[in-house]
Protein backbone atom coordinates (compact mmCIF):
# COMPACT_ATOMS: atom_id res chain seq x y z
CA UNK A 1 0.00 0.00 0.00
CA UNK A 2 2.99 2.67 0.94
CA UNK A 3 4.52 2.15 -2.25
CA UNK A 4 1.38 2.52 -3.83
CA UNK A 5 0.65 5.58 -2.48
CA UNK A 6 3.91 6.86 -3.29
CA UNK A 7 3.79 5.99 -6.69
CA UNK A 8 0.57 7.73 -6.83
CA UNK A 9 1.96 10.97 -5.31
CA UNK A 10 4.73 11.10 -7.69
CA UNK A 11 2.29 10.49 -10.69
CA UNK A 12 0.09 13.13 -9.57
CA UNK A 13 3.32 16.03 -8.85
CA UNK A 14 4.13 15.13 -13.28
CA UNK A 15 0.24 15.35 -13.54
CA UNK A 16 0.10 19.17 -12.12
CA UNK A 17 3.29 20.43 -13.54
CA UNK A 18 2.20 19.00 -16.92
CA UNK A 19 -1.14 20.69 -16.40
CA UNK A 20 0.18 23.92 -15.49
CA UNK A 21 2.60 23.55 -18.32
CA UNK A 22 -0.72 23.42 -21.10
CA UNK A 23 -2.27 25.63 -19.02
CA UNK A 24 0.15 28.44 -19.05
CA UNK A 25 1.42 28.85 -22.53
CA UNK A 26 -2.57 28.00 -24.18
CA UNK A 27 -3.21 30.62 -22.03
CA UNK A 28 -0.21 33.20 -23.62
CA UNK A 29 -1.06 31.96 -26.98
CA UNK A 30 -4.30 33.60 -27.08
CA UNK A 31 -3.61 37.46 -28.59
CA UNK A 32 -3.31 40.37 -26.17
CA UNK A 33 -2.89 40.24 -22.41
CA UNK A 34 -4.27 41.46 -19.53
CA UNK A 35 -3.26 44.92 -19.88
CA UNK A 36 -4.98 45.66 -23.00
CA UNK A 37 -8.24 46.70 -22.02
CA UNK A 38 -7.25 49.08 -19.63
CA UNK A 39 -8.32 52.84 -20.04
CA UNK A 40 -6.44 55.72 -20.64
CA UNK A 41 -3.19 52.96 -20.36
CA UNK A 42 -0.32 54.68 -22.35
CA UNK A 43 2.86 52.31 -23.82
CA UNK A 44 4.67 53.59 -21.15
CA UNK A 45 2.85 52.83 -18.27
CA UNK A 46 1.90 49.18 -20.00
CA UNK A 47 5.58 48.13 -20.73
CA UNK A 48 6.20 49.54 -16.71
CA UNK A 49 3.43 47.14 -15.86
CA UNK A 50 4.51 43.88 -17.75
CA UNK A 51 8.04 44.32 -16.23
CA UNK A 52 6.99 44.87 -13.18
CA UNK A 53 5.08 41.31 -13.65
CA UNK A 54 7.62 39.96 -15.65
CA UNK A 55 5.62 39.39 -18.81
CA UNK A 56 8.25 41.70 -20.69
CA UNK A 57 10.38 37.96 -20.50
CA UNK A 58 10.26 35.32 -22.49
CA UNK A 59 7.67 32.67 -21.30
CA UNK A 60 10.32 29.99 -20.44
CA UNK A 61 11.44 32.29 -18.14
CA UNK A 62 7.96 33.57 -17.20
CA UNK A 63 7.14 29.91 -16.36
CA UNK A 64 10.36 28.77 -14.33
CA UNK A 65 9.72 32.19 -12.37
CA UNK A 66 6.33 31.35 -11.37
CA UNK A 67 6.92 27.36 -10.53
CA UNK A 68 9.73 28.86 -8.43
CA UNK A 69 7.30 31.08 -7.05
CA UNK A 70 4.32 28.58 -6.37
CA UNK A 71 7.19 26.10 -4.79
CA UNK A 72 7.72 28.31 -2.17
CA UNK A 73 3.55 28.58 -1.31
CA UNK A 74 3.85 32.19 -3.20
CA UNK A 75 0.69 31.97 -5.68
CA UNK A 76 1.73 35.76 -6.63
CA UNK A 77 -1.24 38.53 -7.05
CA UNK A 78 -3.58 39.37 -9.01
CA UNK A 79 -3.19 41.42 -12.50
CA UNK A 80 -6.04 43.04 -12.08
CA UNK A 81 -6.57 43.91 -8.95
CA UNK A 82 -3.33 43.35 -6.88
CA UNK A 83 -4.57 41.27 -4.56
CA UNK A 84 -3.04 38.40 -3.21
CA UNK A 85 -4.14 35.33 -5.08
CA UNK A 86 -3.96 33.03 -1.72
CA UNK A 87 -6.36 35.74 -0.33
CA UNK A 88 -9.02 35.17 -3.17
CA UNK A 89 -8.54 31.85 -3.03
CA UNK A 90 -8.71 30.96 0.66
CA UNK A 91 -12.24 33.44 0.75
CA UNK A 92 -13.40 32.02 -2.41
CA UNK A 93 -12.92 28.39 -2.07
CA UNK A 94 -14.84 27.70 1.06
CA UNK A 95 -18.04 28.52 -0.77
CA UNK A 96 -17.62 26.21 -3.38
CA UNK A 97 -16.28 23.42 -0.75
CA UNK A 98 -19.12 24.01 1.03
CA UNK A 99 -21.42 23.82 -1.84
CA UNK A 100 -19.58 20.78 -3.22
CA UNK A 101 -20.13 18.73 -0.09
CA UNK A 102 -23.51 19.59 0.20
CA UNK A 103 -24.07 18.58 -3.20
CA UNK A 104 -22.05 15.58 -3.04
CA UNK A 105 -23.71 13.97 -0.14
CA UNK A 106 -27.41 14.46 -0.84
CA UNK A 107 -26.13 13.07 -4.39
CA UNK A 108 -24.74 9.86 -3.18
CA UNK A 109 -27.15 9.34 -0.43
CA UNK A 110 -30.25 9.83 -2.58
CA UNK A 111 -28.58 8.18 -5.49
CA UNK A 112 -27.67 4.80 -3.16
CA UNK A 113 -31.21 4.70 -1.56
CA UNK A 114 -32.79 5.56 -5.35
CA UNK A 115 -31.42 2.61 -6.58
CA UNK A 116 -31.48 0.00 -4.30
CA UNK A 117 -35.19 1.00 -3.96
CA UNK A 118 -35.41 0.25 -8.03
CA UNK A 119 -33.44 -2.86 -7.78
CA UNK A 120 -35.18 -4.79 -4.87
CA UNK A 121 -38.79 -3.31 -6.61
CA UNK A 122 -37.69 -4.26 -10.07
CA UNK A 123 -40.18 -4.52 -12.91
CA UNK A 124 -42.93 -2.40 -10.46
CA UNK A 125 -44.20 0.97 -10.39
CA UNK A 126 -41.58 2.21 -7.94
CA UNK A 127 -39.18 1.30 -10.52
CA UNK A 128 -40.82 2.96 -13.16
CA UNK A 129 -41.05 5.89 -11.81
CA UNK A 130 -37.45 6.30 -10.11
CA UNK A 131 -36.25 5.59 -13.94
CA UNK A 132 -38.52 7.95 -15.61
CA UNK A 133 -37.64 11.14 -13.32
CA UNK A 134 -33.83 9.79 -13.94
CA UNK A 135 -33.99 9.98 -17.60
CA UNK A 136 -35.43 13.40 -17.15
CA UNK A 137 -32.52 14.95 -14.72
CA UNK A 138 -29.89 13.06 -16.72
CA UNK A 139 -30.93 14.59 -19.93
CA UNK A 140 -30.24 18.23 -18.66
CA UNK A 141 -27.14 19.13 -17.18
CA UNK A 142 -26.83 21.13 -14.34
CA UNK A 143 -26.78 24.96 -15.31
CA UNK A 144 -29.88 24.32 -17.23
CA UNK A 145 -31.33 22.63 -14.32
CA UNK A 146 -29.93 25.84 -12.07
CA UNK A 147 -31.49 28.54 -14.61
CA UNK A 148 -34.98 26.43 -14.29
CA UNK A 149 -34.81 27.05 -10.28
CA UNK A 150 -33.57 30.54 -10.64
CA UNK A 151 -36.97 30.89 -12.99
CA UNK A 152 -39.05 29.13 -11.02
CA UNK A 153 -38.12 29.14 -7.20
CA UNK A 154 -36.79 32.63 -7.37
CA UNK A 155 -38.50 34.93 -9.58
CA UNK A 156 -41.78 33.19 -10.21
CA UNK A 157 -42.29 31.85 -6.63
CA UNK A 158 -40.53 34.28 -4.22
CA UNK A 159 -39.58 31.36 -2.13
CA UNK A 160 -35.64 32.22 -2.50
CA UNK A 161 -33.91 35.30 -2.32
CA UNK A 162 -32.18 35.68 -6.37
CA UNK A 163 -28.49 36.77 -6.12
CA UNK A 164 -28.21 36.91 -2.90
CA UNK A 165 -25.53 35.61 -0.45
CA UNK A 166 -27.22 34.57 2.66
CA UNK A 167 -27.78 30.69 3.48
CA UNK A 168 -30.94 30.34 2.05
CA UNK A 169 -29.02 30.94 -1.62
CA UNK A 170 -27.04 27.84 -0.78
CA UNK A 171 -30.00 25.48 -0.96
CA UNK A 172 -30.98 25.75 -4.66
CA UNK A 173 -27.24 25.48 -6.56
CA UNK A 174 -26.63 22.35 -4.19
CA UNK A 175 -29.78 20.75 -5.55
CA UNK A 176 -28.78 21.87 -8.70
CA UNK A 177 -25.53 20.38 -8.41
CA UNK A 178 -26.50 17.01 -6.87
CA UNK A 179 -29.06 16.18 -9.70
CA UNK A 180 -26.71 15.03 -12.53
CA UNK A 181 -24.44 12.94 -10.07
CA UNK A 182 -27.41 11.19 -8.08
CA UNK A 183 -29.14 10.06 -11.51
CA UNK A 184 -25.87 8.64 -12.34
CA UNK A 185 -25.43 7.03 -8.94
CA UNK A 186 -29.04 5.52 -9.15
CA UNK A 187 -28.32 3.72 -12.14
CA UNK A 188 -24.71 2.53 -10.97
CA UNK A 189 -26.35 1.30 -7.72
CA UNK A 190 -29.03 -0.25 -9.26
CA UNK A 191 -27.35 -2.14 -11.44
CA UNK A 192 -24.82 -2.89 -9.42
CA UNK A 193 -27.69 -4.39 -6.64
CA UNK A 194 -29.06 -6.25 -9.26
CA UNK A 195 -25.65 -8.30 -10.26
CA UNK A 196 -25.03 -8.63 -6.59
CA UNK A 197 -28.59 -10.17 -5.96
CA UNK A 198 -27.93 -12.60 -8.15
CA UNK A 199 -24.71 -14.22 -7.38
CA UNK A 200 -24.07 -17.65 -5.84
CA UNK A 201 -23.45 -16.02 -1.99
CA UNK A 202 -26.39 -14.16 -2.04
CA UNK A 203 -28.19 -17.56 -2.91
CA UNK A 204 -26.16 -19.51 -0.29
CA UNK A 205 -26.57 -16.39 2.57
CA UNK A 206 -30.76 -16.81 2.13
CA UNK A 207 -30.38 -21.02 2.03
CA UNK A 208 -28.60 -20.67 5.59
CA UNK A 209 -31.50 -18.54 7.05
CA UNK A 210 -29.61 -15.41 6.81
CA UNK A 211 -32.63 -11.98 7.12
CA UNK A 212 -33.85 -10.89 4.75
CA UNK A 213 -32.29 -7.47 5.41
CA UNK A 214 -28.73 -8.61 6.15
CA UNK A 215 -28.69 -10.12 2.80
CA UNK A 216 -29.88 -6.85 1.27
CA UNK A 217 -27.74 -4.72 3.67
CA UNK A 218 -24.56 -6.55 4.45
CA UNK A 219 -24.16 -8.63 1.50
CA UNK A 220 -25.31 -7.45 -1.45
CA UNK A 221 -25.03 -3.67 -0.51
CA UNK A 222 -21.57 -3.57 0.38
CA UNK A 223 -20.58 -5.42 -2.77
CA UNK A 224 -22.71 -3.46 -4.71
CA UNK A 225 -21.38 -0.38 -3.65
CA UNK A 226 -17.73 -0.81 -5.35
CA UNK A 227 -18.68 0.74 -8.74
CA UNK A 228 -20.44 3.67 -6.74
CA UNK A 229 -16.84 4.39 -4.32
CA UNK A 230 -15.26 4.01 -7.69
CA UNK A 231 -17.16 6.90 -9.01
CA UNK A 232 -17.54 9.46 -6.29
CA UNK A 233 -14.04 10.42 -6.15
CA UNK A 234 -13.94 11.89 -9.50
CA UNK A 235 -17.89 12.91 -8.72
CA UNK A 236 -16.35 14.55 -5.73
CA UNK A 237 -14.14 16.76 -7.52
CA UNK A 238 -16.08 17.76 -10.60
CA UNK A 239 -18.35 19.24 -8.21
CA UNK A 240 -16.05 20.53 -6.46
CA UNK A 241 -13.62 22.15 -9.45
CA UNK A 242 -17.09 22.61 -11.88
CA UNK A 243 -19.42 24.13 -10.14
CA UNK A 244 -18.03 27.75 -11.70
CA UNK A 245 -21.16 28.02 -13.94
CA UNK A 246 -24.12 27.45 -11.33
CA UNK A 247 -22.01 29.61 -9.55
CA UNK A 248 -22.33 32.48 -12.08
CA UNK A 249 -25.72 31.81 -12.34
CA UNK A 250 -26.81 32.71 -8.88
CA UNK A 251 -24.30 35.26 -8.34
CA UNK A 252 -22.40 33.41 -5.11
CA UNK A 253 -19.00 34.66 -5.35
CA UNK A 254 -17.11 31.02 -5.23
CA UNK A 255 -13.78 29.73 -6.72
CA UNK A 256 -15.63 28.65 -9.76
CA UNK A 257 -16.83 31.90 -10.44
CA UNK A 258 -13.79 33.35 -9.58
CA UNK A 259 -11.81 31.72 -12.13
CA UNK A 260 -14.63 32.33 -14.91
CA UNK A 261 -13.65 36.26 -14.05
CA UNK A 262 -10.17 35.58 -14.49
CA UNK A 263 -10.42 34.19 -17.44
CA UNK A 264 -12.76 37.13 -19.01
CA UNK A 265 -10.37 39.30 -17.66
CA UNK A 266 -7.23 37.50 -18.77
CA UNK A 267 -6.01 37.68 -15.32
CA UNK A 268 -2.38 35.02 -16.18
CA UNK A 269 -1.37 34.27 -12.17
CA UNK A 270 -5.27 33.55 -10.56
CA UNK A 271 -5.67 31.75 -14.18
CA UNK A 272 -2.54 29.60 -13.45
CA UNK A 273 -3.46 29.57 -9.26
CA UNK A 274 -6.91 28.35 -9.42
CA UNK A 275 -6.27 25.64 -12.70
CA UNK A 276 -3.43 24.38 -10.25
CA UNK A 277 -5.17 25.07 -7.30
CA UNK A 278 -8.46 22.68 -8.68
CA UNK A 279 -5.85 20.28 -10.45
CA UNK A 280 -4.82 19.44 -7.38
CA UNK A 281 -7.87 18.83 -5.67
CA UNK A 282 -8.77 15.97 -8.74
CA UNK A 283 -5.34 14.39 -8.24
CA UNK A 284 -5.94 13.99 -4.47
CA UNK A 285 -9.75 12.60 -5.23
CA UNK A 286 -8.57 10.22 -7.25
CA UNK A 287 -6.37 8.89 -4.81
CA UNK A 288 -8.07 8.79 -2.06
CA UNK A 289 -10.80 6.82 -3.95
CA UNK A 290 -8.13 4.09 -4.89
CA UNK A 291 -7.48 3.90 -1.07
CA UNK A 292 -11.49 3.63 -0.25
CA UNK A 293 -11.46 1.13 -3.01
CA UNK A 294 -8.94 -0.63 -1.27
CA UNK A 295 -10.53 -0.90 1.99
CA UNK A 296 -13.99 -1.94 1.07
CA UNK A 297 -12.75 -4.85 -1.01
CA UNK A 298 -9.45 -6.37 0.74
CA UNK A 299 -9.22 -8.44 -2.75
CA UNK A 300 -8.16 -5.76 -4.87
CA UNK A 301 -4.37 -5.85 -5.34
CA UNK A 302 -2.80 -2.33 -5.41
CA UNK A 303 0.42 -2.02 -7.91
Amino acid sequence: MTKYVVKRVLLALVTVVVISLITFFAMNAIPGGPFNKEKATSPTVQAQLEARYNLDKPLTTQYVLYMKNLVKGDFGVSLKNGREISDIIGESFPISGKLGILASLIAIFTGIVLGSTAALMRNKWPDRLIIFFITIITSMPSFVIATLFLYFFCMKLGWFPAFSAGENMTVLPVIALSMSPMAYITRLTKTSMLDALGQDYIRTAKAKGVSGLKVIFVHGLRNALIPVITYVGPMVAGILTGSMVVESIFNIGGLGSKFVMAITNRDYTLIMATTIFLAVIMVLANLITDIVYKMVDPRIKLD
